[in-house]
């Protein structure tokens, strides 16, 4: 389905592949230990930091038997050089069969895309998409709810800059969802995206209040207000604790509620909350590895 095709963006996949990926990936949580990538090298190229992305795209290649090549940050390559990304990109390319890539520039893994002879999978450009991190957050609501439709996701804090909160978006316009925003007006959703769902015909509501919107809440997705993001520390230092969870907030909400998060936290989620059976982080970090499990042996022609 997906053979030979990049993976830039959410809206790369169908409705209908989605649900397929998510298959797979249910197929390699109940065995992950398959040699389906035996023969095949995968380049990770990390211009931009990460731990569980880079991560778990490596530990899901070495569970299912392939290489993986590459490196955790620009300084160690030639980019620190002057070497173009046009240039690293068709150079990595003669030694591995797909290239895993993390930009810190929007639209620089659409770019490698275009240029490159092997296929290319967005992990994270920007401020812009995240689709692999969508993916696993899917297979994790869907895991927890049993269902992807009629839910409402509740979203919270940096929904300006968080490119997990614009793609999960975006994939969950595929389903009957309801979306509730939370963010200080600094942080708020950008226009696009409500013009997007206003296309899709999906409801939303806009708050900057936490506590009163648990109830309603399938999913409570918490996210970092990130400080890279911000060209004036002033500004990140006035909104970075503007939210922060505690286990006590969760006495109203239902009992099927899970909180996610992409991780890293700060301050966000107190430590009271991990003890809590409606944390569900750090599972859906694991998820993670059997979503990019799913992704790679689908492009790689290992998976129908």
């Amino acid at each position: 389905m997906l053979k030979g095709k990049s993976l830039v963006s959410i809206n790369d996949l169908s409705k209908e592949e989605i649900v397929h990926l998510l298959d797979i990936a249910e197929e390699f949580s109940e065995n992950p230990r398959q040699p389906v990538l035996a023969g095949n090298v995968v380049a990770t190229l990390f211009f931009e930091p990460s731990t569980r992305t880079r991560l778990s795209f490596e530990s899901a290649v070495n569970q299912l038997g392939g290489r993986v090549l590459g490196f955790a940050e620009a300084s160690t390559s030639s980019v620190s050089k002057g070497e173009s990304l046009n240039d690293t990109i068709l150079t990595v390319a003669n030694y591995v069969d797909l290239i895993v890539m993390r930009h810190p520039i929007e639209g620089a893994a659409r770019f490698a895309s275009e240029v490159s002879p092997v296929p290319i999978i967005n992990a994270g450009d920007g401020a812009n998409q995240h689709p692999t991190q969508t993916m696993l957050d899917l297979f994790s609501i869907r895991k927890t709810q049993g269902t992807l439709d009629d839910l409402t996701i509740c979203m919270v804090g940096d929904l300006k800059y968080g490119r997990t909160v614009h793609s999960l978006l975006m994939a969950m316009s595929n389903f009957r969802t309801r979306f509730v925003f939370i963010a200080p007006p600094e942080l708020q959703l950008p226009m696009e995206y409500k013009l997007y769902l206003q296309g899709k015909g999906l409801p939303y509501e806009e708050f900057t209040s936490l506590p009163d919107h648990i109830a309603g809440a399938d999913i409570l997705y918490m996210t970092r207000v990130q400080r890279e993001r911000f060209s004036d520390p002033l500004e990140y230092e006035k909104v970075k604790n503007v939210y922060v969870l505690h286990e006590s907030m969760l006495r109203a909400a239902k009992p099927t509620m899970r909180v996610l998060h992409p991780l890293p936290r700060v301050n966000e989620i107190a430590t009271d909350v991990d003890a809590s059976p409606m944390a569900y982080y750090f599972q859906q970090a694991r998820n993670g590895v059997y979503a990019r499990m799913a992704i790679m042996a689908s492009i790689l022609g290992k998976r129908g």
